[in-house]
């Protein structure tokens, strides 16, 4: 099992914009396929950036679960509606973790 950290930064003035698709769009489409969102950040020291951690089986299933959600038609017209001023991802990141043998159990 594995899980990925991402970090979505912004452009400016864009970060409620990108915060509302995602809650809006991305997190249904996600979803829907099957993709388990753990949890969502922000941070009041970074304004302008939007944390999310997901988790897959493999490192296989990650790559898969991302080729198809860019492929998605909803996902498609979701981000082209919601950039008509231009876009609203600046950058993104993502970490893979994977636990340490030592990781308390939850």
């Amino acid at each position: 099992m594995i899980h990925e950290f991402k970090t979505y930064r912004a452009t400016a003035g864009n970060t409620k914009a990108l915060i509302d698709r995602f809650e809006k769009f991305t997190l249904p489409i996600l979803t829907r396929m099957g993709v388990k969102v753990l949890h969502c950040w922000t941070a009041e020291a970074e304004p302008d950036a939007f944390f999310y951690m997901v988790q897959f089986d493999s490192l296989q299933a990650s790559k898969d679960a991302w080729a198809a959600f860019g492929a998605d038609p909803e996902w498609k017209a979701a981000k082209a509606a919601s950039e008509t001023s231009g876009p609203l991802l600046a950058s993104q990141s993502t970490v893979y973790l994977q636990p340490t043998a030592f990781t308390p159990k939850a």
